[in-house]
């Protein structure tokens, strides 16, 4: 067995004691976020850093860094409210360790959420956006390594990263609660600064519509698990260049706070919407 095997059966045995049904469905939550949690039924909460060995500990303000485990629409579910990034000084692997802790945990659908600053000079402050594709611009891959045995295929295909019949239930979600939704392609950077004008205006040329600091390794690791991704993005600001306003973290966990209602409300209708397994 690998080191991250050994790792891995040291977490799922200490979750395992402690969960009272194994989840259908993952969700994690990106930066200001994180009430969406508050939705959860029955909900058993264990503090990551803290508890679930080998889980590193979040030290981003608005990633509380906890493991809800419960229900919504009678569907048993994990929400992570919080999560690690690449910024914060964790290696790769560290940053997609929960992606593979949920695949160990039976979790095969998987929603990713992040806060995302706009290129798309459509977009606006408080938009959601629909992940279609993704530009991976952190010059680092979490699968780069000695291959781990994780996942079924040491080459992925990543021709649909994120998984068609979701995309189409999430828009027809959006549709029918009368929400707007706009989609795009997601760009992911190392950060922790905040972009450039002329890296703005780069990744607008290469065809990215909004860009983060989180997402695309996990999306990278989720697809060599073969665990379907469903991506929303919550347009938190418009990117430098684009916008004169100066950005700051503290505003980014405001606007989407202010978004939260329309967010909650279409997340808990597409969980609704789909299937427990697939």
């Amino acid at each position: 067995m690998s080191l991250l095997g050994k790792k891995l059966k040291e977490s799922l045995d200490y979750l395992q004691r402690r969960i009272p049904q194994s989840p259908h469905l993952g969700v994690i939550l990106g930066s200001g976020l994180g009430n969406f949690a508050d939705l959860i039924e029955n909900s058993l909460i264990i503090a990551t850093g803290e508890k679930i060995p080998h889980c590193p500990r979040t030290t981003v303000p608005g990633h509380d860094g906890l493991w809800i485990f419960g229900k919504i629409a009678n569907k048993p579910l994990l929400i992570l409210k919080g999560r690690l990034h690449f910024y914060e000084g964790h290696s790769m692997s560290e940053v997609v360790y929960p992606i593979y802790l949920m695949h160990k945990l039976k979790i095969r659908n998987l929603i990713i959420t992040n806060a995302a600053g706009g290129i798309n000079p459509l977009f606006h402050p408080g938009d959601l956006m629909l992940v279609v594709d993704h530009i991976n611009f952190f010059m680092n891959n979490p699968l780069i390594g000695i291959n781990n045995n994780q996942g079924k295929n040491r080459f992925p295909d990543m021709s649909h990263p994120y998984y068609p019949p979701f995309l189409e239930i999430a828009e027809n979600t959006a549709i029918d609660l009368k929400i707007p939704l706009q989609s795009g392609v997601l760009i992911g950077t190392p950060g922790p600064n905040y972009e450039t004008a002329a890296e703005v205006e780069m990744f607008r040329r290469l065809g990215a519509d909004a860009v983060t600091m989180s997402t695309v390794p996990e999306v990278i690791t989720a697809n060599q698990l073969g665990v379907k991704v469903l991506g929303l993005s919550c347009i938190t600001n418009m990117a430098t260049g684009i916008s004169e306003q100066k950005l700051n973290h503290a505003e980014t966990i405001n606007v989407a706070k202010q978004a939260q209602n329309k967010f909650q409300q279409l997340m808990k209708a597409i969980i609704e919407r789909l299937p427990d397994h697939q």
